[in-house]
């Protein structure tokens, strides 16, 4: 099994019924190093070169039922290198 959002599909799927959490992951969870909290309150992992790798939905069977779908919006991340810092770390 495998829920696609947006252009992600997520392979690894475990429900916790008595809880009422989806956990979506798109590799070994543990690999996670980085974490951030999407604007509806979906917990996002990301790996070390800031890939989306994981979103757990608490209460997803609710939202389902509360409105027949559950948003989670996905913020791109964008990554600045040294060169295009230096100067404005440099005039501080």
């Amino acid at each position: 099994m495998s829920v696609q959002i947006g252009n992600l599909s997520f392979d690894r799927v475990h429900y916790d019924r008595d809880a009422d959490v989806l956990y979506l992951h798109r590799a070994d969870p543990r690999s996670a190093v980085d974490f951030d909290e999407s604007p509806e309150g979906h917990a996002l992992r990301y790996n070390a070169a800031g890939e989306l790798i994981g979103v757990t939905i608490v209460n997803a069977r609710w939202l389902l039922e509360q409105d027949g779908k559950v948003t989670v919006t996905i913020p791109e991340r964008f990554e600045v290198g040294a060169a295009a810092l230096d100067e404005a770390l440099a005039a501080a």
